[in-house]
């Protein structure tokens, strides 16, 4: 009988210590963001941008620095702009500008460019840190579109976490399709997300590329959390560098790097002043 109890309780120990299976990972990881999602309401914090366009020939064509005050509400981010740096390069001279959306001459691709990198990859008004969800299949939406595979446990930055590889499941969705691969590093205790690294899952077409002139490569993003006061997990640094060749003459190596830092709860009657720096 002692043997027998042994077994049982030797069998009960491996059961309890086994890894889940990859969907009850991820499972617990889109309830996780769909409740952290909810907390950060309560947070106001500074964020940070550099946001750059580099020439072929390895020279800054155009660089902005913003910092913004972030004030998730209810329904949208808001963005307070609290210092701004650019300049832009032209016939060898750089030249310092003070706010977003310059343009220095009729045609200035670079001066749309940039701000159209902030705008479309810091400042999705549908998530309460501007970064969109569908760059990072972690929501309960985004993930139906993928499937997942467990590579297997790991330490990373004293974390135990998952490793979890990442893919489009080649279906077809009513939404906007899946288009990134890479991998996910998931705490094993708390089923939140430590570190993403996405890239596109697909090249684009030969097509595309002789009839439009347009080439995109090595695009993709990191995404790192870390976990504050009550439990709350956010994102607190997040970038990409990828190259681009339009319409057979433009050619730019276009970088984003993010931090979030200096978080505070808001008490249920405090409020939020904006001054802007005197220029």
């Amino acid at each position: 009988m002692r043997i027998l109890l042994v077994i049982i309780v030797a069998g009960t120990g491996c059961a309890v210590a086994q890894t889940p299976d990859v969907q009850d990972i991820m499972s617990r990881v889109a309830a996780n963001q769909a409740r952290t999602q909810q907390m950060r309401r309560q947070y106001v914090y500074t964020q940070k941008q550099t946001l750059r366009l580099v020439r072929g020939n390895g020279k800054i064509a155009r660089e902005e620095r913003r910092e913004y005050v972030v004030t998730p509400g209810a329904q949208k981010v808001k963005k307070h702009l609290a210092k701004f740096e650019g300049k832009y390069e032209s016939k060898g001279k750089y030249t310092a500008y003070d706010k977003p959306e310059y343009h220095y001459k009729g045609v200035d691709i670079d001066g749309d460019l940039i701000n159209e990198l902030s705008e479309n990859l810091t400042n999705d008004q549908k998530s309460k840190d501007g970064i969109s969800c569908d760059l990072f299949p972690l929501t309960g939406g985004e993930q139906s579109k993928y499937k997942f595979r467990l590579v297997g446990e790991e330490k990373y930055r004293g974390h135990d976490v998952y490793r979890v590889a990442f893919e489009p499941d080649g279906k077809k969705h009513e939404e906007d399709e899946a288009i990134w691969k890479g991998d996910a590093l998931i705490d094993r205790n708390e089923y939140q997300p430590v570190l993403v690294i996405t890239k596109l899952a697909f090249n684009i077409p030969l097509a595309v590329k002789i009839l439009l002139g347009t080439n995109i490569k090595g695009l993709g993003f990191t995404l790192s959390y870390e976990k504050f006061e009550d439990g709350l997990w956010f994102p607190v640094s997040y970038g990409g560098e990828f190259d681009v060749r339009g319409l057979f003459f433009y050619k730019r190596v276009m970088s984003v790097a993010l931090t979030n830092s200096d978080f505070h709860k808001l008490d249920v009657n405090s409020s939020v002043a904006y001054a802007m720096d005197d220029k």
